[in-house]
């Protein structure tokens, strides 16, 4: 019964790939009912504290764009770029990164694309080189920001499992672990490709007029008198101060949260409260906080997770003396393995959330240790192997020489082997900082 559930638990991965979004999650819910009506099966329990943290950080996220801070944070970004354009291939993955360890989301990144692109091709750098690190360095950030959905997984399942896991103990490993992905993704791009004065298919390109005049995009043009709004400011200001806050009061919880409150708990009620004081100060409308494009995003991995966490939940729970009996030995040997387990889920699963969610418990009832398991949480990101990501698709299209693409394979894309280089390398790196370095 194990494997049928299965099948009904990929069906709808499946399916869910096909029409994208919010699907994943509907799929899901459908899915539980299969399960409850047709097998008998008691639904499992949905992941509400997971969700919770999502709707609040996204609520102040929104809050942010919704007074143009988070245009503010690409604008600077710009600034950086344009003024060290040589240094292109290691500073556009790195902008893309701190943006979205800033705002918790990888969505961030789309303002930025396009700036990439303009700044290699002047500059006579093949674009794909950082449009493609960019993309995924977007992504890797997730599981290095205080406040993104993966940490607020790690922290709810932890309190689920009584174990002490501070958020503290989580980015020790998760920030340099994945900056150094970061940067050795980089360092291999270096040299991707040929130059485009060198490349063949290129200079063929060239020969075509329309598109010789469309390589340059006059809307992506610095516009340096253009005044920064003071809202932004204040709005960007009390973010950044709201996640200062969030950071102290991990590290010394102990110390400063009321006896009770649970860290995961927190985090509900400071990130609500920062979009609160944002509101506040800057008298942003609400209705434009729940028109934006982070409030969206947010609001769609609220539901896909609901869904297909709490299917997968449903069946994990049900078949759980089955799964421990059968795997216990492996993990037992060799732990690191869970890193591939994690890693092909997150192939279908575009939710490193999601995948944490599904995984994670799993992992604690195998009885995988605590810093194996925090050690390759880097590995729950591997949508970059299909080149279907909304993020990787905008950087193809923002690519206007063409030199980003989706090979006629479809594998032989250009986010796969930097997508490979930068988690194979945080996985490593966090393992044995985990294990090796915290542990002991």
């Amino acid at each position: 019964m194990f494997y049928i559930h299965m099948l009904l638990l990929l069906a709808v991965i499946f399916v869910g790939i096909r029409h994208g979004g919010v699907a994943f999650g509907l799929l899901g819910g459908l899915g539980v009912s299969v399960l409850a009506f047709v097998f008998g099966i008691a639904p499992g329990s949905p992941p509400v504290s997971v969700m919770l943290i999502i709707l609040a950080v996204v609520a102040a996220s929104a809050t942010l764009e919704a007074t143009g801070g988070l245009k503010l944070l690409v604008k600077y970004a710009e600034k950086l770029l344009r003024k060290h354009p040589s240094q292109i291939t290691f500073l556009g993955p790195l902008c893309t990164y701190s943006l979205t360890v800033l705002v918790g989301t990888g969505h961030s990144v789309y303002p930025l694309l396009p700036v990439i692109y303009d700044v290699a091709y002047k500059k006579g750098i093949r674009p794909e080189r950082p449009l493609a690190m960019a993309t995924v360095a977007s992504q890797m950030g997730i599981t290095a920001s205080p406040i993104a959905a993966a940490a607020a997984v790690v922290m709810a399942t932890a309190m689920d499992n009584n174990l002490d896991i501070s958020l503290i103990n989580v980015l020790s490993v998760t920030i340099p672990a994945t900056l150094v992905g970061v940067l050795a993704g980089c360092a291999w791009s270096l040299h991707r490709g040929k130059d485009l004065d060198k490349d063949e298919a290129f200079q063929e390109r060239l020969k075509d007029d329309e598109f010789r005049q469309n390589l340059i995009d006059p809307e992506v043009e610095t516009d340096d008198q253009a005044h920064t709004d003071s809202i932004a400011k204040r709005g960007l200001a009390l973010f950044l101060a709201g996640i200062l806050s969030v950071i102290v009061l991990a590290m010394f919880s102990k110390e400063l949260l009321p006896e009770g409150v649970k860290m995961s708990v927190a985090i509900q009620f400071m990130m609500l409260s920062v979009g609160a004081v944002i509101l506040l100060a800057t008298k942003v409308s609400p209705q434009k906080i729940v028109n934006s494009n982070v409030f969206t995003a947010g609001m769609t991995a609220v539901v896909i997770i609901f869904g297909i966490a709490w299917l997968s939940d449903t069946i994990i729970g049900h078949h759980k003396s089955y799964l421990v009996s059968s795997l216990s030995d492996l993990v037992s040997a060799y732990p690191w393995s869970f890193a591939i387990a994690m890693f092909m889920a997150s192939i279908f699963l575009k939710s490193q959330a999601a995948v944490l969610t599904i995984m994670f418990p799993l992992g604690f009832a195998l009885g995988i240790p605590a810093p194996v398991l925090i050690g390759v949480i880097p590995a729950c990101y591997a949508y970059f192997f299909f080149p279907f990501y909304p993020s990787d698709l905008a950087a193809i299209s923002f690519d206007r020489s063409g030199t980003t693409n989706i090979g006629k394979y479809v594998l032989n894309h250009s986010f796969l082997v930097p997508g490979f280089i930068g988690v194979t390398t945080a996985t490593v790196l966090g393992y044995f900082i985990s294990t090796l370095v915290i542990n002991h």
